[in-house]
């Protein structure tokens, strides 16, 4: 693996926390990215997908093996929804025209979420053994990490089609997300979700202003 690539090759040290290159370029492209997402910028894609391959490979290292196949979604997804909104209409790079599901698919998405959710975490229960030689060690926490992908699957489609609702799934991952990194010891990452929390808020109020549903200032959250 490239010395830059190594979740051991460490960048700085703050507060006794030892930062590695992968770990803060990704951090820092990620949140870019979200950033230009909650203000509907079609820009957010091709920075996410550079971000996307950096924590593929520090997810793979630290096995939080569910994450690390998330990111191979996140980028065919990424690709997609930069397809996707490049070709809608739009005001310079401002996309227009998001909106909420209708009930009946909304319901949908829950169920295949909880779902596909219980499945994956089964599977990556037993991973180790089934593939010892791309996965030597047993999997943290199978169950939530599960649930997280999940969610962030379909959070990330639903994104990338212009709905509203995407943003009130990255909210509950989020939460999790503060919680899960502090405890695997990335607590840059952590902070990162705490963030990405505020700005996920700030992403659902600012398309549903868009969508007209509510009016609140742009400033709100900053």
């Amino acid at each position: 693996m490239s010395h830059f690539l190594s979740v051991d090759t460490i960048f700085f040290t703050v507060f006794g926390y030892p930062m590695s290159y992968i770990e803060f370029s990704g951090t820092c492209l990620y949140l870019w990215s979200v950033w230009l997402i909650a203000r509907r910028n079609v820009l957010t894609w091709p920075i996410g997908i550079v971000s996307v391959l950096l924590y593929m490979a520090l997810f793979y290292q630290i096995r939080l093996y569910s994450d690390t196949l998330e990111q191979i979604y996140y980028l065919g997804a990424s690709i997609y929804g930069w397809w996707y909104w490049s070709k809608s209409d739009r005001d310079g790079r401002i996309i227009t025209g998001v909106s909420f599901s209708d009930v009946g698919p909304l319901l949908k998405w829950l169920g295949l979420t909880g779902f596909f959710s219980v499945v994956l975490g089964r599977i990556m229960t037993h991973i180790h053994a089934w593939l010892p030689q791309w996965f030597p060690e047993p999997a943290s926490y199978p169950y939530i990490d599960a649930l997280t992908t999940v969610m962030s699957f379909t959070a990330m489609w639903l994104m990338a089609r212009k709905r509203i609702e995407s943003w009130i799934y990255w909210i509950i991952v989020d939460i999790i997300g503060v919680w899960l990194y502090y405890v695997k010891n990335v607590k840059f990452v952590a902070l990162l979700y705490g963030i990405l929390l505020v700005l996920a808020i700030k992403g659902l109020l600012n398309w549903m202003n868009a969508n007209g549903k509510i009016q609140v200032m742009d400033e709100v959250l900053t």
